[in-house]
């Protein structure tokens, strides 16, 4: 669909519209000429055909007069002639006087056929263009219904729009607002991180102690069967030992942990832990740091121990538990066919073991990431609700004001909406 802008009135004109209506009107017109024309003639040649009757009805009896004439004018001959004579003659003139009338009348029967033929062809014309006017009216119609339609979806998305422009205006009527709390927001933000730094920068032990005693609680309500021993302060070593129970036997073996929360890796750390490990007769050794090595990306073994995150921790411990069983068990099954300490060695440092090892805390890390992505969304649902809410309350606020200041005394006060009340919405 075309359309283009009239110069006077710089109306939209729908130019398919436009060109049939006037197609239709020039169709129209030429059809009702031809109508009103071709009942004209019909009319003049109905008066022809009138004429030419009646001149054959005076022609006939101008014949019969001059037959009647003639007969008086030839009555002296016929009296005088023989009647076969008269006969005779009287038959000739009728025969060619019928003869004259049969071929006029058939020459005006076949004018008149032929007339006749005309008119049908004209008429079945006409026909035709009714057909045709019919159809044009259908597509008319479609059009119109196509333009109704395409109204409508214009319409809808006008509504769209202006519905659009409304929830803007309002956006940023309530913009100010809405900075203002950000910024109330982020300042109290800013402070917590500064107070979160000045913790974290006040006391390193502290933080180590926390670690630690983290550790110590994940591992004791993670394996109760378990026995969870602390290293004293002081005493050279790391920090907890994990002696491996399980129901059908004690002292499968023991896991030597050592707490760190410092900003680098030291390599000096690895020597301490393998001491330690000798001295307690520990089977595997843990380092659980916020720093790794520079030469690892995540939680791995460096240098015949196992250094991990916090959060690496919890599903490393977990592994590292049933790989001290397993070994436990194969050396039940085996007893003085090896050496345990060599052959709990030689199983988890494998690339076996470490391949499990991974395989678990990769499906640890993705529980975690899924947990994450729920808090999120919890977050961004409590934010919204947030500020629903404090936008009831500043409406509120607004409108008792209003009212306020209209009544004055005669509104009785509403302790949540006054100044310094400090009590939440559900007092």
């Amino acid at each position: 669909m075309r359309k283009i802008e009239c110069p006077q009135c710089q109306t939209l004109i729908d130019v398919n519209e436009a060109l049939y209506k006037q197609v239709e009107s020039e169709n129209q017109n030429q059809f009702l000429a031809q109508q009103k024309a071709l009942e004209k003639e019909m009319g003049e040649k109905r008066v022809q055909y009138e004429t030419r009757l009646k001149n054959l009805v005076q022609k006939e009896e101008a014949l019969k007069q001059q037959e009647k004439e003639r007969e008086a004018g030839f009555e002296d001959a016929v009296k005088r002639a023989s009647a076969l004579a008269l006969q005779d003659e009287r038959a000739k003139i009728m025969e060619e006087a019928r003869k004259n009338a049969f071929l006029e009348e058939r020459k005006r029967v076949e004018w008149m056929q032929k007339e006749l033929e005309e008119k049908s062809k004209q008429v079945q014309e006409l026909h035709q263009k009714e057909a045709e006017i019919e159809r044009l009216k259908r597509e008319k119609n479609e059009m119109e219904s196509e333009l109704k339609a395409e109204h409508e979806k214009k319409l809808n998305d006008k509504l769209v729009l202006e519905r659009e422009k409304i929830e803007k205006a309002l956006h940023e009527k309530n913009e100010l607002q809405l900075r203002q709390k950000e910024e109330q927001l982020e300042r109290l933000r800013n402070e917590l991180k500064n107070a979160h730094r000045k913790a974290e920068l006040g006391s390193q032990q502290l933080q180590g102690e926390v670690q630690e005693l983290a550790i110590e609680e994940f591992l004791i309500q993670k394996f109760p069967l378990d026995c969870i021993e602390e290293i004293k302060k002081g005493q050279r070593g790391g920090d907890c030992i994990q002696v491996v129970h399980t129901r059908e036997f004690q002292n499968c073996g023991k896991i030597y942990y050592e707490s760190k929360r410092t900003k680098e890796f030291q390599k000096a750390w690895v020597e301490k832990l393998k001491s330690g490990m000798r001295e307690v007769g520990a089977d595997v050794g843990v380092i659980v740091s916020e720093a790794l090595p520079k030469e690892m990306e995540r939680m791995g073994l460096f240098e015949g121990v196992w250094v991990c995150s916090f959060e690496e921790f919890k599903g490393l411990s977990a592994a590292l538990r049933e790989g001290v069983i397993q070994v436990s068990l194969a050396k039940r099954s085996q007893e003085n066919k090896g050496d345990k300490m060599d052959l709990l060695y030689r199983y988890l440092t494998s690339p076996e073991f470490s391949m499990q090892v991974g395989a678990i805390i990769e499906a640890f890390e993705q529980l975690k990431a899924d947990l994450e992505s729920e808090k999120r969304a919890m977050a961004r649902i409590w934010k919204s609700r947030e500020k629903q809410i404090e936008k009831v309350f500043d409406s509120t606020i607004g409108m008792y004001g209003s009212i306020k200041g209209i009544a004055g005394n005669a509104i009785g006060p509403v302790k949540a909406l006054e100044l310094g009340y400090d009590g939440g919405l559900g007092d």
